[in-house]
């Protein structure tokens, strides 16, 4: 409610005044501490005291009152005897903090509006000012031009406020009107604590209040004093200003309607009935028909909170509403009083003037009230009161949705996610549409809502219903809901060549240059794939001999390629990686990205979506060969032309005995003493050209190998020199039915360290682990998942070190899936097991950088 008056020439530069003053923390908490009131908050009335100190004047027109100690106080104001004279030029208070000693800056105090009406004893005064708990005072007043009034004094306000207390939302039993009989509005009432709830002390102002006819206006003020107070003393702060307004000016009640502070708490103000139309004496010259709403600090260079604003706009529609009036709307006021408002209107007593519904007090009377910064926000007050709701966007569409292409594409339940700039709390709910059509609806508090979609393409939109019934809605977003990929079942081959771009084995004779696509038949005549009916195919690919730091991705021809990659690979290196990858047209693509590079590609395998083919069983990652240490074969590295057969079924491997038609091996060869290869394949078989590691002297690198099995065993081949062999089984194939079949996807992002795709961004540390959840995700349903198929790589690393991906919330094994030395990128596939919809990535030494893209998942 300040009235600034154009008072002169600064004081301030004279006597050192600090234009504000930070409130007494010590005594008070941490600033801005506390999203409600408490502490401070009153179970019933507490008593104010008023303390004064006469101010003389001195001879050239000025009156000070030195330091000095005084009884305890929380409010400080400076009042003259007569309400009709003019106040003084400039008053500054400083304060003595009672718990610190410290003596706080000058502070300015603004004049008060002048009430009509007021009776015997009533004063003219400044604002009031709450300090916080204070036991001394320094004051400094000028005349300026003209002569101090006559009676000034000092009035310092405490109380004793009481500990614990509740909060309630109704008006106090004693009131003319009883509560709840004020007319019903057309939007919720907000929870207000009443005026037991705040501690008011009813003794201090007897008299009953005044009803108006309506309310149909509201006028939006601030306080005196710092933003920074903590919101527990609230209750005290609004105690001070009640006792000041009543005890020290002499006004029946408290002048607001209703007060708000900074954490959005609402509090009742001048008596008689928050949803009745009780006059106040907030805005002078304009308190018929409209409220007051203060907020308490001050906002002349620091803008009102969000949720301050927010409780503003509550407050207002819900008054506003009782009477019909729109937020957003003019009214027409009449002024009781002849003057000029802070922003150079005038106005004649009696007359009628148009006021947004929602104004400031500035906007009628001559004042800076409610400060320049809360001024510049009543736009938004207005917007949040009386809507609709702004800024409504769909975010993302997640769940089983994912993005091909630019546009979302889903194969199952999605995932609608929204963002806009209208509180919560104003809004009543939100639907989501499909097709123009709800969907589902969902609270005014949620951000996210989960719809099932036909096949085909929709227009997926979001609805905000605003607190007034107003309805927005936001642009829609194309979603395409797919037909959920087939369950299929798996075909292992003996490992066959098809493609070698350097001999122009299945493409044409060369390496794939920079930005280059080849496309790779891989079903029908010779490749051991049937012409028709195949829904993947597994290839083992080996890159070598590239000429710049690239990566290829494989992908079902004629699609759209995604950022996927299969291999991540360094000038002159020679890297495989097995691949699980949909065929469209017969074919699969291979995309390089920079550089030149010959690619080579062995198939092992491939899936069709009937039941002819095997079933998968998944085991948790075991140890089946080390040849380092005679683990499952004898000890000793593999020399050159050297063959070692792997008994994979039985015993203690966990893969049954008989039935078994192929098994999934992570092979690892270590410590090589000369550029060779390793095949993996049948026992009893003849070995074809497929090679599975390919690898240069003293590299360590890892491969998936998904081999037949024969005699229940599988062979391990090295080409030249002497290498160390690894082989650890995560799963088998069996040709009985109850195994879980296999559901492509397609290459698609999961996860990136790098950039904090699907988990925390920054590399994962010496020992570290993180988890990644796949389920609901990209496609892969919410439920039945039993294992994952994703594609690894490790970038960066820091160290030589080793990954393990495992299932989340089990036992990590001695098992690993990548193995690398410092500075290498390295991938390989990965299919583990799902549990808690996670899988999780333990990394041993140094940092590394892990990305992981799903080729697709395995069910029941």
């Amino acid at each position: 409610m300040r009235t600034r008056r154009v008072w002169g020439a600064a004081l301030a530069a004279a006597v050192g005044v600090s234009g504000m003053v930070g409130l007494q923390q010590a005594a008070q908490g941490a600033p801005g501490s506390g999203a409600g009131v408490t502490g401070a908050r009153a179970a019933g009335p507490v008593a104010s005291s008023v303390h004064t100190v006469g101010l003389a004047v001195s001879s050239d027109g000025s009156a000070v009152l030195g330091r000095r100690g005084t009884d305890p106080f929380s409010t400080v104001g400076v009042s003259w005897r007569d309400p009709k004279a003019a106040g003084p030029a400039r008053v500054e208070v400083r304060t003595r903090d009672a718990g610190t000693g410290a003596w706080s800056g000058w502070h300015q105090l603004d004049a008060s509006d002048p009430v009509a009406g007021l009776g015997a004893g009533a004063r003219g005064a400044t604002e009031p000012l709450w300090v916080g708990p204070s036991d001394g005072v320094q004051v400094q007043v000028d005349g300026g031009a003209g002569a101090l009034p006559a009676g000034l004094r000092v009035d310092m306000v405490g109380d004793a406020p009481s500990t614990g207390g509740t909060q309630a939302a109704v008006a106090p039993r004693d009131t003319p009107r009883p509560p709840g009989t004020g007319p019903a509005s057309s939007v919720p009432q907000p929870t207000i604590v009443n005026r037991a709830g705040w501690g008011a002390d009813e003794s201090i102002s007897p008299e009953d209040p005044v009803y108006m006819d309506d309310v149909h206006g509201i006028f939006v003020h601030h306080t005196d004093g710092a933003v920074d107070y903590d919101c527990a003393d609230s209750p005290s702060i609004i105690r001070g200003i009640y006792a000041y307004h009543v005890q020290t000016e002499g006004w029946k009640d408290i002048g607001y309607n209703f007060l708000v502070d900074k954490c959005g708490t609402v509090f009742e103000g001048r008596k008689g009935g928050v949803d009745q139309p009780v006059e106040g004496a907030h805005t002078a010259g304009w308190n018929q028909d409209t409220a007051g709403i203060a907020v308490l600090g001050t906002y002349t260079s620091v803008s009102a909170s969000n949720a301050a604003l927010t409780s503003i706009a509550r407050v207002a529609a819900w008054k506003l509403g009782q009477y019909g009036v729109d937020p957003s709307s003019t009214v027409t006021l009449t002024t009781q009083t002849t003057q000029t408002s802070g922003t150079g209107r005038t106005f004649t007593a009696g007359q009628s003037y148009p006021f947004a519904a929602i104004s400031a007090h500035r906007d009628g009377v001559a004042t800076e009230c409610p400060g320049d910064m809360l001024y510049a926000q009543l736009g938004t007050i207005r917007s949040y009161a009386a809507g609709p709701v702004a800024g409504l966007a769909v975010s993302s569409v997640s769940g089983a949705a994912y993005l091909d292409g630019g546009t979302y594409h889903t194969t199952g339940p999605a995932t609608v996610n929204w963002t806009t700039s209208t509180p919560s709390s104003l809004i009543s709910a939100f639907k989501v549409l499909v097709d123009g059509t709800a969907a589902t609806t969902v609270a005014g508090t949620a951000r996210s809502a989960t719809v099932t979609l036909p096949v085909g393409t929709h227009a997926v939109s979001v609805q905000g219903i605003h607190q007034s019934g107003k309805a927005a809605t936001s642009a829609a977003t194309t979603v395409v809901a797919d037909a959920p990929p087939p369950a299929t079942t798996f075909h292992p081959l003996t490992p066959t060549r098809l493609m070698d771009t350097r001999y122009g084995t299945g493409a044409p004779k060369g390496a794939v240059g920079p930005g280059g696509v080849v496309s790779l038949p891989v079903t029908g005549g010779s490749t051991g794939v049937p012409a028709s009916g195949v829904t993947a195919v597994v290839l083992n690919v080996t890159a070598t001999g590239p000429t710049a730091s690239s990566y290829l991705s494989v992908y079902p021809d004629g699609t759209a390629r995604t950022s996927a990659s299969n291999l991540n690979f360094t000038p002159g290196q020679t890297i495989p990686n097995l691949v699980v990858v949909p065929v469209v047209n017969g074919k699969v693509d291979f995309y390089n990205h920079g550089g030149s590079v010959n690619v080579i590609a062995d198939v092992t395998g491939y899936y069709t979506a009937d039941t002819t083919g095997s079933t998968y069983r998944t085991l948790t990652p075991t140890r089946l060969m080390d040849t380092r240490y005679g683990t499952g074969v004898r000890k000793g590295a593999v020399g050159p032309g050297g063959v070692v057969s792997l008994p994979v079924t039985g015993g203690s491997t966990g893969v049954p005995a008989s039935g078994v038609t192929a098994v999934v091996l992570n092979v690892t060869a270590t410590g090589p003493t000369a550029s060779s290869f390793v095949s993996v394949y049948p026992d009893g078989t003849a070995r074809t050209s497929a090679s599975n590691l390919n690898f240069t002297p003293g590299q360590t690198i890892p491969n998936l190998v998904v081999v037949p099995v024969v005699n229940g065993k599988v062979d391990f081949y090295n080409h030249g020199g002497s290498v160390n062999l690894i082989a650890d089984i995560s799963g088998y194939y069996t040709s009985a039915t109850t195994g879980a079949k296999y559901s492509n996807l397609g290459p698609r992002r999961l996860m990136d360290t790098r950039s904090g795709i699907g988990v925390r961004t920054g590399k994962v540390g010496p020992g570290a682990l993180v988890s990644l959840p796949v389920t609901g995700d990209n496609g892969v349903p919410v439920s039945g998942v039993t294992a994952v198929v994703l594609n690894v790589t490790a970038t960066g690393p820091t160290a030589s070190s080793f990954v393990s991906v495992y299932p989340d919330g089990t036992t990590r094994t001695s098992a690993s899936n990548l193995n690398f030395v410092k500075g290498e990128t390295i991938p390989n596939l990965v299919v583990v097991p799902v549990v808690n919809g996670k899988v999780d990535f333990w990394n041993a030494y140094g940092t590394v950088d892990l990305i992981a893209d799903i080729m697709g998942y395995y069910t029941g």
